[in-house]
């Protein structure tokens, strides 16, 4: 497929304007009533998932990042669901999933993506939005099985920040980060309960943690700490290099960054955009790793003209499909 001409463009923000502004609908909403299982059959076994949907019409699959859950689109769910069918999972040793049958990795989790999707008849014109670990995965489906997804969306995207890191490096930082998991999560219950100090525990993942709502990083939080997975996902991830294969993602795909990324900072979507054939780049000024929780508004409208300018015009449930 030929190459478009790159383009990016640059959205300044600056903390007075629509930083953490939501409109609650997420909190309004009986969460328990959308709740689903699924068991998928793909290489990590059959596992039982749990996920949420809501709405009708085209589909979107969002896929959630390192130590997150479905939760992590608690901003976006309600606004996407308005025109469109929106599943939001638990991937298998995250949330309410529990750890699959086999080993896991990036490229089993993205075999056991596709499985999953056409497990819940999600056709050829499903939408594949993935934020950081959840981005990486969702290069893999969309490599994998191309023809099941109509465009891509990475936020923020691990990946290419550590595809350099040598196994050496990461066994000797694997016993720290384990010693220190419970000591998070001890923290956080400790400390949440003051504003500084919960501000603090999220400066690496938000630009202004303090100006999120409690309730949101609770969520965010309280799953992140408690998930088996979390170890194993984060060694499986440095150092697994894909960047000579994602010149194979034949679809349109957009790019949603910001400017002050500490987890994966904004160099990386420079070099997606230089390596997928279809990239378009949107950076957002003053904000950090959580966009689609720090600016919910100029994301859900982005994302959602993304998708519709490039939704497929093929069955939306393939044969076969419940």
């Amino acid at each position: 497929m030929p190459r478009n001409t790159p383009s990016t463009r640059s959205q300044a923000a600056s903390p007075a304007d629509d930083y953490a502004v939501s409109d609650g609908e997420w909190l309004r909403i009986d969460w328990a009533e959308h709740l689903r299982e699924s068991t998928v059959d793909s290489v990590l076994g059959e596992t039982p998932v749990s996920y949420v949907e809501l709405g009708q019409g085209p589909p979107i699959l969002l896929v959630h990042g390192l130590s997150g859950s479905w939760r992590n689109w608690l901003e976006n769910i309600p606004y996407l669901a308005r025109r469109h069918r929106v599943v939001a999972l638990d991937l298998p040793g995250f949330g309410a999933s529990r750890m699959p049958e086999y080993p896991i990795s990036i490229k089993s989790y993205g075999n056991f993506l596709v499985k999953f999707a056409d497990g819940l008849g999600l056709g050829d014109g499903t939408a594949l939005i993935g934020h950081s670990m959840g981005g990486f995965i969702s290069t893999e489906a969309t490599i994998l099985a191309p023809e099941r997804f109509s465009s891509l969306t990475l936020v923020a995207a691990a990946g290419i920040t550590y595809a350099t890191m040598r196994r050496s490096q990461k066994d000797m930082v694997r016993p720290i980060v384990e010693m220190m998991m419970p000591v998070a999560a001890d923290s956080l219950e400790r400390n949440f309960g003051r504003s500084r100090l919960r501000a603090a525990q999220f400066a690496g993942v938000f630009a202004h943690p303090e100006r999120i709502r409690r309730e949101m990083l609770w969520e965010l939080g309280s799953y992140a700490v408690r998930a088996p997975a979390t170890l194993q996902a984060a060694y499986e991830l440095a150092g697994y290099d894909t960047r000579d294969r994602l010149s194979e993602i034949s679809l349109p795909t957009l790019l949603i960054w910001g400017n002050k990324d500490l987890l994966v900072p904004v160099a990386a979507a420079f070099s997606y955009q230089k390596r997928i054939p279809q990239a378009e780049l949107a950076l957002l000024d003053d904000t950090g790793h959580m966009i689609q929780m720090e600016r919910p508004g100029r994301f859900n409208h982005d994302v959602e003209e993304f998708v519709d300018r490039h939704r497929a015009t093929g069955n939306a449930e393939p044969p076969g499909g419940p």
